[in-house]
């Protein structure tokens, strides 16, 4: 199924370029990879996920282009890593705790940065599930 038809809420929530991102390597990894769509999902997220972070319900660039977290960087199909879910967990702990406002996290400003990472990634959650809600 092309991507017009695939493109998740949180990636049309985000700007043109996200949207386009996503699409362009979602069809490129359908014929790759033989139509597996679950496999095409997988691949588009990764390319986005390089140069937009997960704020909120939606994607918004990221300052410095580059892997999310350490999954990322290790890359391929087999590994055991857990991902940060699209949360820039490579991003400075300053960073993280502007996101963190932005989201209104409670207890933010004494949190490691690990602990960021896991609150900004719920409070993403939360939110992804809210905007769904008001679409039905």
């Amino acid at each position: 199924m092309p991507a017009k038809d695939q493109v998740p809420g949180t990636v049309q929530r985000s700007d043109d370029k996200a949207e386009r991102t996503w699409e362009k390597t979602y069809d490129s990894a359908l014929e790759t990879y033989d139509d597996d769509g679950a496999r095409a999902h997988r691949v588009a997220f990764a390319a986005l996920k390089h140069s937009y972070e997960k704020v909120g319900d939606h994607w918004e660039p990221k300052d410095e282009k580059g892997p999310s977290d350490e999954r990322a960087a290790e890359g391929g199909l087999d590994s055991d890593r857990a991902t940060a879910g699209g949360v820039d967990a490579n991003a400075s702990k300053q960073h993280l705790q502007e996101v963190a406002k932005r989201l209104d996290v409670p207890g933010r400003s004494s949190m490691t940065k690990a602990e960021l990472v896991d609150a900004i990634g719920k409070a993403n959650d939360r939110e992804t599930a809210k905007a769904r809600d008001k679409k039905t």
